[in-house]
């Protein structure tokens, strides 16, 4: 029997059987799924190791305190190739996505047969694949290096720039592109006076938020060999130097909160 509000009034309002019924199946099929999977991550858990994390962390905690500042003067050139990996990878998946998006937009698509969903399966697979695992395969294709994490954080970022730009690119005004049309104007001149000046707005946020998202992803891929300054944090996990790992830590998270205040004037600027 549900309550329901008439005129700020509660009122009991009765529920048939059959619904009432399909509510409680509903409860026990997910009871059970839950059970089921709790069974199934406590037969693959050590819990002697989950009940002695906190002394574990403990240790850990104190191993990387006082963090070594003197290594900081090891870390300017991997956080330099961090920052450039970003930046790169970024600019390389703008001038991809932006023909993948055009491509994939309804009202600009050279055809919703073969073309759409040509670039829709780009997209799609781009988005699927994390970083980490671009950024693996490619240190066995191209070796590993800078140029690795830069195709990586590409290929990641197609998928998210190219979904959020069609979307925006199927919400023009098409007022605006038919009254260009009308002028007599040709393809390119509807694209780039009908079309492009509503997306604008839309791409630059999309690029600055993109960045400021690869900054976060850059930091890690050198755990794989693609650069950076994920490099130096594996190498110093692997030789306990704790000391240089809280240092380093520190200095990822200093470049994700500057990366992030950049991102956001920008963008405050654009949009």
């Amino acid at each position: 029997m549900p309550v329901r509000e008439t005129q700020g009034l509660k009122t009991w309002q009765h529920r048939e059987r059959g619904k009432q019924l399909a509510i409680w199946a509903g409860w026990l099929v997910a009871t059970i799924i839950f059970v089921y999977c709790w069974q199934l991550i406590s037969d693959k858990t050590t819990w002697f190791f989950v009940l002695d994390a906190h002394h574990q962390a403990a240790d850990l905690g104190e191993r990387m305190v006082p963090p070594k500042f003197s290594y900081m003067s090891k870390l300017w050139q991997p956080l330099w190739d961090t920052i450039n990996i970003a930046t790169l990878g970024t600019l390389l998946a703008l001038v991809l996505a932006v023909p993948t998006a055009f491509c994939a937009a309804r009202n600009t698509t050279p055809s919703r047969t073969l073309v759409r969903p040509v670039a829709l399966f780009i997209i799609v697979s781009s988005r699927s694949i994390n970083s980490l695992i671009w950024a693996l395969m490619l240190v066995a294709i191209v070796g590993p290096g800078v140029f690795a994490g830069v195709i990586a954080i590409g290929l990641r970022s197609i998928g998210f720039c190219a979904k959020l730009l069609y979307e925006a690119i199927e919400e023009i005004d098409e007022t605006q592109v038919e009254a260009v049309t009308a002028t007599g104007a040709s393809g390119a001149q509807v694209l780039a006076y009908g079309i492009v000046p509503q997306i604008l707005p839309a791409f630059a946020g999309i690029s600055v938020f993109r960045w400021d998202i690869n900054i976060r992803e850059s930091t890690v891929l050198g755990l794989v060999g693609a650069g950076g300054i994920g490099l130096q944090l594996n190498a110093s996990i692997l030789s306990l130097a704790w000391t240089e790992v809280s240092v380093i830590l520190l200095v990822i998270i200093a470049t994700v909160i500057l990366s992030e205040w950049v991102s956001a004037k920008v963008r405050h600027a654009i949009i």
